[in-house]
């Protein structure tokens, strides 16, 4: 895998992925920051993993929110020191047995972006089906 970070002007930079794809990143809050998009990264990659295992497990998913809560450092680095990953899931006869063990696998096995912070940042995970 392979990305290019390029410089625009001020603090704002431009990300290419060898996949094509673009996001900007800004220090001064004009886009998305580098911390955000971590934090976007722990949801999104948990939220695939836990709508893929439920479908794996031939049921039916309608919706599946993460809502993300982090805390950082005072001090520089400003790195994260917790996260709470929040999923809400929407489906057709799902039940905590089910959710509660895509939710744990994603956390405990799956999710790549999890697993590259596990020992410095505090995550846990919570859900509710909808």
């Amino acid at each position: 895998m392979k990305a290019t970070v390029s410089w625009q002007q001020a603090l704002t930079f431009s990300g290419q992925t060898e996949s094509g794809y673009q996001q900007t990143m800004d220090g001064n809050g004009k886009a998305i920051s580098p911390m955000e998009s971590v934090l976007l990264a722990v949801g999104a990659c948990s939220s695939i993993d836990v709508v893929d295992i439920l479908k794996k497990r031939r049921l039916t998913v309608h919706d599946c929110e993460c809502d993300l809560t982090a805390e950082r450092a005072e001090q520089p680095p400003r790195v994260f020191t917790a996260i709470h990953a929040h999923y809400k899931v929407k489906g057709d006869n799902l039940s905590d047995k089910d959710v509660d063990r895509a939710v744990a696998l994603s956390a405990e096995k799956y999710c790549s972006v999890m697993l590259m912070l596990k020992g410095n940042v505090n995550i846990t995970t919570s859900y509710e089906i909808m």
